[in-house]
């Protein structure tokens, strides 16, 4: 997908907790229903395990947990968004998705200061739309870091 050059950003949006959330459409690879994750010991709570995704092992997160909002009670009504940064692949479990827009990036407001917690770094702005408010999630922070095989 070719990167705009006219100010304008792609998105796609979502609801999680009753709180609207978005990323850049770019990293969106595919949207899925909900598949039942392998559990992985030794995990952290919010990676609800690993899934096959067309031969490719791929870890599941639960983006309501990962975001400190509760912890999601999977069903069938849920929805994995499948996400790539450079090399890491995941899936974002999600309440629903709601839709795609362009917005102008001068829309794009800076989330207000609080105290630095872990979750500052997972929103990099927020976005008024229509009497609402989007947070913009940075997908490279929510993906778990992936620790190189020892010898």
């Amino acid at each position: 997908m070719e990167e705009r050059t006219d100010g304008k950003l792609e998105l796609i949006s979502f609801e999680i907790a009753g709180q609207e959330f978005c990323i850049d459409i770019r990293a969106v690879r595919e949207i899925r229903g909900w598949t039942a994750a392998t559990p992985i010991p030794h995990t952290p709570p919010y990676m609800l395990g690993v899934i096959n995704l067309r031969g490719t092992i791929m870890p599941v997160i639960d983006l309501r947990n990962r975001l400190d909002l509760g912890q999601t009670q999977a069903s069938t009504r849920h929805v994995i968004v499948v996400v790539q940064h450079g090399e890491r692949l995941a899936g974002l479990l999600v309440d629903a998705v709601q839709e795609t827009f362009v917005i102008d990036e001068a829309l794009l407001q800076d989330p207000p200061a609080m105290d630095a917690t872990n979750d500052a770094r997972f929103i990099d702005a927020i976005i008024p739309l229509e009497g609402r408010m989007l947070s913009r999630l940075v997908v490279a922070a929510l993906l778990p870091l992936v620790a190189p095989l020892a010898a």
